[in-house]
């Protein structure tokens, strides 16, 4: 019985993620492009606050590789970026849960931003990018759509009683 409840729970969990990572790869028109949310840092965000002993840096990685490998970038700029932007989360877990949500939502734009800035420095080293300051728009339209992706995401939890 206990195991076949957490395998349903890993079942949900990653069934989000994919959720997340369809989202992320869906086409958007050109010129609204720059204002695609980051669906897969969101849905990670919440898990590392419900379940950080379940949803970790390493999950982080491995979904930054993911996503790399989804979009043809270079291979792991995001995986570090999703490590890094998740290692923050997890070792502030506490604090931030107790924060309101308009709170976390302003943290995890501003979290957001530094993810944007570390994959235009990662993307800068190996090709000649330029930064595009549109692209920020990302974090506002995050911050916008966290009180709500919480407690979409805060409910299936509850519903399938993951732990």
């Amino acid at each position: 019985m206990a195991s076949s409840h957490l395998m349903r729970g890993r079942i949900i969990i990653w069934l989000s993620f994919l959720i997340a990572l369809i989202l992320q790869a869906a086409p958007w028109p050109g010129t609204l492009e720059v204002l695609r949310p980051s669906w897969i840092i969101l849905v990670t965000f919440y898990w590392v606050l419900a379940l950080p002993h379940r949803v970790n840096v390493g999950t982080a990685m491995l979904l930054g590789l993911l996503w790399d490998l989804l979009l043809g970038t270079t291979l792991g700029i995001r995986g570090i970026t999703m490590a890094i932007l998740v290692y923050l989360v997890a070792a502030n877990f506490k604090l931030l849960r107790n924060l309101a949500l308009w709170q976390q939502a302003a943290i995890f734009s501003g979290l957001t931003l530094l993810g944007k800035i570390i994959e235009f420095m990662g993307e800068f080293l190996v090709h000649d990018v330029s930064f595009n300051a549109h692209f920020l728009w990302a974090g506002v339209l995050n911050f916008l759509l966290w009180p709500w992706l919480f407690l979409l995401m805060r409910r299936v939890r509850r519903h399938w009683s993951i732990r």
